[in-house]
């Protein structure tokens, strides 16, 4: 006589102990950046901050975590840095 074997599907996940059909948020922010403080692109940085914000929330199963902006400074050029005495 076959043994029959039944399969139990699981029902919680072994890494997070959340159940398994239970669907939780990712959190999601932005990031806008403008390199200078020209005013062409004060337009631009608030389009990206438009952007990025009607595709997070269009998302169900994300959860809008903001914007994150900087002021643009990079180290790729002096044209921002300090001056500074030897």
């Amino acid at each position: 006589m076959p043994k029959t074997v039944i399969t139990i599907p699981a029902t919680m996940n072994q890494f997070t102990a959340a159940p398994i059909n239970s669907q939780k948020k990712r959190r999601v922010a932005g990031y806008a950046r403008v390199s200078t403080d020209r005013e062409e692109q004060q337009t631009s940085y608030e389009a990206q901050v438009d952007y990025y914000t009607s595709y997070i929330q269009s998302h169900a199963d994300w959860e809008f975590a903001g914007i994150y902006t900087d002021e643009g400074i990079s180290a790729t050029s002096m044209k921002n840095a300090a001056a500074s005495s030897p």
